[in-house]
This record gives structure tokens, sequence and C-alpha cells, in this order.
């Protein structure tokens, strides 16, 4: 091997391989290619994200063509002008400076004599003489005229007091709020209403009913068999309307 020559050894069973190295230029080269191709990828990407002039003219007349047919123009630059906002209120209430001019215009009715107390405006008894008897005309409901309107405020009556509450006004009621003891004479023996002192009761009753339910069913019963079972539905009749059993 005089010379400088490369030539291998021979080989021989005993003799261990020889180590081969690789040169620094090979290596070199294998990061010059990978650096190439970096370059190469960033370029193409830069290319493909900015947009040609041809794909910019195409969105400008597809744009264009888009307006509505009221527009005369289309070709003008009212698509790229800017709007201003208006965030101003024009709806803003005006409050009275003082409350004398509020207290100026309000209304004030005054209280009406005493003698309307038990006003009904559509049952006024005297108003409801003025029309004909024929047919029972006076005794329909007949409301006041707008001219006929009161312009004041109905009393209450002398001595009034708040009525009771539920369950209790079901049967017992002030007498000063309706004074008027014609029922307690007229229905006496009806048990409709009875006078106690400064109220009015109820007992219950009524013109069927002066025993209870219990006798007025009993009373039925000894005219028409309720046992049976033949009759499913009575009607009595009687001057205050109709029980239906």
């Amino acid at each position: 091997m005089a010379g400088g020559d490369s030539t291998p050894p021979p080989y021989h069973p005993t003799s261990k391989p020889s180590k081969h190295t690789t040169t620094p230029c090979k290596k070199t080269n294998l990061y010059t290619l990978v650096a190439l191709l970096c370059i190469i990828s960033y370029l193409l990407g830069s290319y493909q994200q900015t947009p040609s002039p041809s794909a910019t003219t195409s969105i400008t007349t597809t744009t264009k063509t888009s307006l509505p047919n009221c527009i005369q123009n289309p070709t003008t630059t009212t698509l790229t002008r800017t709007t201003q906002l208006d965030f101003t209120s024009h709806h803003n209430a005006t409050l009275p400076k003082t409350t004398s001019t509020a207290a100026a215009t309000s209304k004030h009715y005054p209280a009406c004599p005493l003698k309307f107390s038990e006003y009904t405006p559509c049952e006024d008894h005297d108003r409801s003489l003025k029309f004909p008897r024929d047919k029972m005309i006076y005794r329909e409901r007949h409301c006041p005229t707008k001219k006929e309107t009161l312009k004041c405020r109905i009393p209450a009556p002398h001595g009034y007091k708040n009525p009771f509450p539920w369950p209790t006004s079901r049967d017992v009621a002030w007498y000063a709020n309706v004074p008027h003891r014609e029922l307690t004479i007229e229905k006496a023996v009806q048990n409709w209403i009875r006078y106690d002192g400064d109220k009015f009761r109820f007992p219950g009753g009524g013109t069927m009913f002066p025993n209870g339910a219990d006798k007025y069913i009993d009373d039925i019963g000894k005219l028409i068999d309720l046992k049976h079972g033949s009759i499913r539905t009575a009607v009595d009749t009687g001057c205050g309307g109709s029980y239906l059993i």
C-alpha cells in the first residue's frame, strides 16, 4: 500500500472491517437542498394568498350586476360611501316645570247634592216616568244622554260605613249603607231579609225555602215520587222565578 494507494487490504477471516466515514461535502449538499425546498414552499404560499388582478375584476363586476333596478347609475361610488350614524335621542318627553302647572290643567269635579246619594244613571226613577207606559217601556233601562250626564261626584249616604269583609258580608250588611226597610216589611214572611238594629241580616231561604232547602225538597216529594227514579227533572215555577231540581 505504498505511494498512497487506497486499495482496501485483502479479506482475512480474523480481520475487523474498516470504518468508512462520510465526507463533510455530502452533509453540506443535504442542508442546502432542504433550505432550497423551504424557500420554494414559502414563495408558493405567498403567491397563492395574493389576489390576482383578474379575480378582483370579477368580484367588482359581480357586485355591480347585483344592484337593484331602482338605481339609475350603477357606476356611481355609493357602494364605497360610509353612512354617518345618528345616535341622538329624538323622542324626549317634556315634563312640567312646576307642580302648579299640572294642578292647573287637572279637572276638579265638585260633590253632587245629597239627594243624588242613591243615583243610578240608567235606573233613575224620576227620569223613567217621562217615557210612555205602553208595553212597559218606562220600566226599561234608559241611560242619560251626553248632555244629561252629571258633572259631579256622587256622595255616600249619611252615616256610610265600610262594608263587612267576605264571607261575613254574605249574611250581614250595614243599614246606613242602604237605608231602606221596605223589603223587611213586604217580605217578612218569606225570610229574605231582617232588620236587626243598625244591620240587615240575610237568613237565607227566600220565597221558596223559608225553612231551608231540605224542607222544600220534602214538600216537593209529597207531590211527586222522587225516590222511584222515573222522574229525573222537576221545575217549580213561582212568581219570583223557576227552580230546577
